[in-house]
C-alpha cells in the first residue's frame, strides 16, 4: 500500500461524509495504520452523526461496502469507525 492509496481512501471517505452532513467543515478523517489493515476514523458534528449512520445503519453499511471494494482493489483491509463526541 502506498501513501497515495492512503490519501485517496482518506479523501474518498471525507467527500462522501461531506455530501451527507449539514456541516461539511466539521468532517474529520483520521487513518490509523496497522500492518495488514487500516482503520478510517470519521468524526462529524454531533448533530450530523445520525445522517452518516442512516436509518438502521444503512448509510454506514454502504460506506463500509465501498471501503470493502477499495480493500479488494488495493489488497489492504480498511475498516470504518464513526466516532461520536460526547458534549
Amino acid at each position: 500500500m502506498t501513501q497515495i492509496d492512503m490519501v485517496a481512501v482518506d479523501e474518498l471517505v471525507r467527500e462522501i461524509a461531506r455530501a451527507l452532513v449539514d456541516d461539511p467543515n466539521a468532517v474529520e478523517v483520521e487513518m490509523v495504520n496497522h500492518d495488514e489493515s487500516s482503520v478510517v476514523r470519521l468524526r462529524v458534528a454531533p448533530g450530523d452523526v445520525g445522517k452518516v449512520i442512516g436509518k438502521q445503519g444503512r448509510t454506514a453499511r454502504s460506506v463500509r461496502t465501498i471501503l470493502g471494494a477499495v480493500s479488494m482493489k488495493l489488497h489492504h483491509r480498511y475498516t470504518l469507525d464513526i466516532l461520536e463526541e460526547d458534549d
